[in-house]
């Protein structure tokens, strides 16, 4: 099976090149910012299935910046479905828990009404609609708080404040699955062997790691794996003020990639030991 990725430097198609033999595509040779093009590659491809592990993840920019992150999170998507429809191969793309508005305490299913909080989760539901009207082979995954030895993420700021500063404030009324982009990787290699075998229908899945913390919570098994010495208090959201609000319950309910795939969700505590590892930084 021949993979076509979107995507390169990011973390999960950092984790995808990793797992698999893939061709993945810079922003040099796709850049999502123009629709059209990226559909012509699909036009053209040898591949036997696309995933789309591109996107415009800035989320407090999307806030000023909603046209720019809307071309690269929902028309790109959809153009590139568009082309893998009508040459009939597989689409697996990412999405995001910020879809939800981020109300109660309950997992998100995937058949929950969508109602985003913020620009870039309203250009990520677009995507996912888009996708979804292709009309063809497709899978959606949704996911949360993702993680790596790569990029930008929650660990590695983490990491440096903690040796930074003595004390340090967290959220703690955010809460929601962390998830390391090699499960995230993994899974999308397995679902896209099931697409193109033709073992599974198309449709929205979600996976996130479990189990669900706050984000200070998070930090507390960072420092602890880490061996790092700093004070950790919570504050509520409100007290940590961003561009773009944030869903306060990101929790995602995973059963129906389970059910469809076999994949529980991950202990992230224990993909986090892995990426510490690589970092240099287990205890």
């Amino acid at each position: 099976m021949k993979v076509l990725v979107f995507g390169k430097t990011g973390q999960v198609a950092m984790e995808l090149q990793r797992h698999a033999d893939v061709i993945a595509l810079d922003r040099s040779q796709a850049d999502l910012s123009d629709p059209e093009a990226c559909a012509k590659i699909i036009q053209r491809t040898d591949a036997d299935v696309i995933i789309n592990a591109a996107a415009y993840t800035a989320v407090d920019a999307a806030e000023t910046d909603e046209d720019a992150a809307r071309v690269v999170n929902a028309a790109a998507p959809a153009a590139m479905a568009q082309a893998a429809a009508a040459r009939g191969l597989p689409f697996l793309h990412v999405s995001s828990d910020y879809v939800f508005n981020g109300s109660g305490t309950q997992a998100w299913r995937v058949k929950d009404t969508a109602a985003p909080i913020n620009a870039y989760g309203r250009t990520k539901l677009l995507g996912e609609q888009g996708v979804n009207a292709a009309g063809g082979r497709y899978a959606i995954l949704r996911t949360s708080w993702v993680f790596s030895a790569h990029g930008a993420n929650f660990v590695k700021t983490m990491l440096r404040l903690g040796k930074e500063h003595d004390a340090l404030n967290i959220v703690n009324d955010q809460v929601g699955g962390p998830t390391a982009a090699a499960d995230i990787a993994a899974t999308l290699l397995t679902m896209a062997t099931a697409l193109h075998e033709g073992k599974t229908q198309s449709g929205v899945y979600q996976y996130s790691g479990a189990p669900d913390v706050s984000w200070e919570e998070f930090a507390k098994e960072i420092f602890k794996q880490a061996g790092i010495s700093v004070e950790v208090s919570g504050i509520p959201s409100s007290a940590y003020a961003t561009p773009a609000i944030r869903p306060v319950n990101s929790r995602l309910d995973c059963s129906c990639t389970e059910n469809m795939f076999g994949i529980p969700r991950p202990d992230w505590r224990i993909s986090l030991t892995d990426v510490l590892r690589e970092l240099g930084e287990a205890r």
